[in-house]
C-alpha cells in the first residue's frame, strides 16, 4: 500500500481529527473541556474493550505455541533493556541530571495504551487482522521498564536509594495493582475464558460502540497534550529531537525483532507500535512516587506533547509501511 495514501487514510481519519481538534481548542484557550469522571470512563472502556477482544482472539488460537512464547520474551526483553539504551542516548546528548535522565528512559521502555488503540483502530481500518495475544504483550512491558528505570537512577545516583527504598513496597503494590493494568489483564482474562460467545453478548458495548468512543477520548487527549506544550521551551532542540528519533529506533528494534520471530503483518506492526511507544499514564506515576528528584516538567510533557502525537499522527502509517515491506 502506498506510504502517501496510508498519511491521508490516518489523517482524515474521525479520531485522529478529532485529536487534531482538541489540540486546535486548546491553542485557542477555548472553554471546550471533557470532565474528568468522564475521561476516567472513556479510559476504562477502552483497555475493557481491547483487553475482552484479545482474549476473544486468544480463544480461537488453537495452542500456545513458540511464536507466542518468543513474542513475550521479546517483549519482556524490550521493555527492560530499551531504557538503558535510552539513557545512553540522553547521557550523550543532553545535559539532564541522573534522576531526570533516567525517569524519561523509563518512558521509553514502555508502553502507550492509546497509542496501541489507535494502532488497532487503524489495522481494522484496513482489514488487516492481528493475533489476539498481543494484548498480553501490551500488558507485560509496562513493569519491566519501571524497575530499569529504578535501577538505572540507582547505579548512576546512589543517593537515590534510600529514598527509594521507603517508597518500594508501595510502588511495587502501584504497579501490580495498577487499576489500568488489573482492568486489562482481567478483561483479557475473561474474554479468553467466554470466547466467541462472550463477545457476541457483549457486541453492542465493547465493539459496536468502540470508534465513536475512541474518537472522544482522543479528543481529550488533544487538550492534554495543548496544555503541556508550554512546557516545550524549557527543552533544548537535542531534547525535543529525542522524543522523535527515540520512538523510531524502538520501532526499528520491534521490526527487527518481527522479523526473526516470524510474525505476520497485523501482528508485527503492534508489536513495533508497542516497542516504538513512550509511556504517560503508569510511568510517570511510578516516577513520582519513587524518584521525586526528577523533572515531571520535562519527562511527562517529553512522551505526551512529542512523542505522543509523532507516533499517533506520523508513526502509525509509518510502521505499518514498513512492516508490509519486511514482514511479507
Amino acid at each position: 500500500m502506498d506510504i502517501l495514501l496510508l498519511f491521508t487514510q490516518n489523517l482524515l481519519s474521525p479520531a485522529i481529527l478529532f485529536f487534531a481538534l482538541g489540540i486546535l481548542a486548546g491553542f485557542l484557550k477555548s472553554d471546550l473541556d471533557v470532565p474528568e469522571q468522564i475521561s476516567r470512563y472513556l479510559s476504562i472502556y477502552l483497555m475493557m474493550a481491547i483487553g475482552f477482544k484479545g482474549g476473544v482472539a486468544i480463544a480461537e488460537t488453537p495452542e500456545i505455541n513458540g511464536e507466542v512464547m518468543s513474542t513475550i520474551i521479546a517483549g519482556l526483553a524490550v521493555g527492560f533493556l530499551q531504557p538503558f539504551l535510552a539513557f545512553w542516548l540522553l547521557k550523550v546528548t543532553s545535559k539532564l541530571d541522573n534522576p531526570t535522565a533516567a525517569a524519561v528512559a523509563a518512558h521509553y521502555g514502555s508502553i502507550s495504551m492509546v497509542t496501541f488503540v489507535t494502532a488497532a483502530s487503524f489495522l481494522s481500518a484496513n482489514e488487516v487482522v492481528y493475533a489476539g495475544y498481543i494484548v498480553a504483550i501490551l500488558a507485560l512491558m509496562e513493569a519491566p521498564a519501571i524497575f530499569s528505570g529504578l535501577f538505572i537512577a540507582h547505579r548512576a545516583a546512589p543517593y537515590t536509594i534510600k529514598a527509594t527504598e521507603k517508597a518500594t513496597p508501595k510502588l511495587s503494590r502501584e504497579i501490580f495493582t495498577n487499576g489500568a493494568i488489573l482492568l486489562l489483564v482481567g478483561a483479557f482474562m475473561i474474554g479468553w475464558a467466554t470466547g466467541t460467545p462472550g463477545l457476541e453478548k457483549m457486541k453492542g458495548f465493547l465493539v459496536d460502540p468502540f470508534q465513536g468512543i475512541l474518537a472522544l477520548f482522543l479528543l481529550d487527549m488533544g487538550l492534554l497534550v495543548s496544555r503541556q506544550l508550554h512546557h516545550l521551551k524549557e527543552f533544548t532542540f537535542r531534547l525535543a529531537l529525542f522524543g522523535i528519533y527515540m520512538p523510531l529506533i524502538g520501532a526499528s528494534i520491534g521490526l527487527i525483532l518481527s522479523r526473526i520471530i516470524g510474525l505476520d503483518v497485523g501482528t508485527g506492526m503492534l508489536f513495533t507500535v508497542l516497542c516504538a511507544s513512550a509511556s504517560y499514564i503508569a510511568v510517570p506515576a511510578a516516577m513520582r512516587l519513587a524518584l521525586p528528584q526528577a523533572k515531571a516538567a520535562i519527562y511527562v510533557p517529553m512522551s505526551l506533547a512529542i512523542t505522543f502525537p509523532f507516533n499517533i499522527v506520523v508513526g502509525i502509517p509509518l510502521y505499518f509501511a514498513l512492516a508490509e515491506s519486511l514482514l511479507t
